[in-house]
């Protein structure tokens, strides 16, 4: 199934981050803790050189803590890079964020010059609510549908730090068929440019594999059914998702699942481990590059 998700604005993205990085001290990423292999973005890898880089585990509060533990562990083994799990809207943990900024250069503490500081991450994976948080206002747009932030800016925190944000951004081809269904499943792609029925399968298959009881519990089954399509069928009928005749509307059972997925109702759940990043979605989909 192919996945047409590189709005314009994701490519002018590409460039000012390309015109900005020269100018910038420290580089924050932020990454969907529940998947933050399929979350990152490889173009920053190759670009950000030898420049320290903060990885920001967001969205900490709907993965698996286990799991999380064993991705900061994965990250920091990366030159320059120190990870942290957090959730954007508490102010306490995104408090800790400028004095590790401060920590990590000193020496341009201490000259008493300013930090810049570039936020970067894919679409929807709460940048612009992490930004907010830090600056106690509201400065960029959020919402729960991914590319709300279109304009780069720049904020000055008032406390020796300057941030630069720019536009979500995503790899204009992605050919880990795996990662491309993670997206999807976790809201990171808009849902009118995939397959719901197809990414619920594949959801409701790992699910199965990985947090079987949480299944169990949430759609109060006594047993899992054998096959992810009989899965998404016992869900559609036990919430009512039924068409004329009483037959079971998959896509609409399957949007169900993604969601409350997404939401945390299901529990706390990471979509990937450090050691198996490739093999969690057996069938996938492929994101292809618009030119716009």
């Amino acid at each position: 199934m192919i996945i047409d998700w590189y709005p314009g604005h994701m490519k002018k993205a590409r460039a000012q981050i390309i015109e900005i990085l020269p100018k910038i001290d420290l580089v924050i990423e932020v990454l969907d803790a529940r998947l933050p292999a399929s979350s990152a973005n490889p173009l920053l890898e190759r670009l950000r050189g030898d420049k320290l880089c903060i990885k920001i585990l967001n969205k900490s509060d709907l993965a698996d803590p286990t799991v999380t533990k064993r991705w900061v562990e994965f990250l920091e083994k990366q030159q320059g890079v120190k990870a942290i799990p957090l959730e954007s809207t508490n102010r306490r943990d995104v408090g800790l964020i400028p004095k590790l900024c401060r920590k990590l250069l000193p020496a341009r503490t201490k000259a008493k010059k300013p930090l810049r500081v570039l936020v970067v991450g894919i679409p929807n994976v709460g940048k612009s609510t992490l930004i907010n948080t830090l600056a106690g206002k509201k400065i960029a747009r959020v919402g729960d549908k991914p590319a709300i932030t279109t304009c780069p800016q720049q904020i000055d925190l008032r406390n020796g730090i300057l941030l630069s944000d720019t536009p979500g951004i995503l790899w204009p081809v992605l050919d880990n068929l795996a990662g491309a269904g993670r997206l999807a499943a976790s809201g990171a792609i808009g849902d009118n440019a995939f397959d719901t029925l197809e990414v619920g399968l594949t959801t409701a298959q790992y699910l199965a594999e990985k947090y079987p009881a949480l299944l169990l519990q949430r759609y109060k089954l006594s047993e899992l059914p054998e096959t992810p399509l009989e899965t998404v069928v016992e869900i559609g009928r036990r919430r009512g998702c039924l068409i004329k005749g009483g037959d079971v509307d998959l896509h609409r059972a399957a949007e169900l699942l993604l969601r409350e997925l997404r939401s945390g109702k299901l529990g706390r759940i990471s979509l990937e481990r450090p050691e198996e990043v490739s093999g969690a979605f057996e069938k996938g989909v492929k994101l292809t590059a618009v030119d716009e």
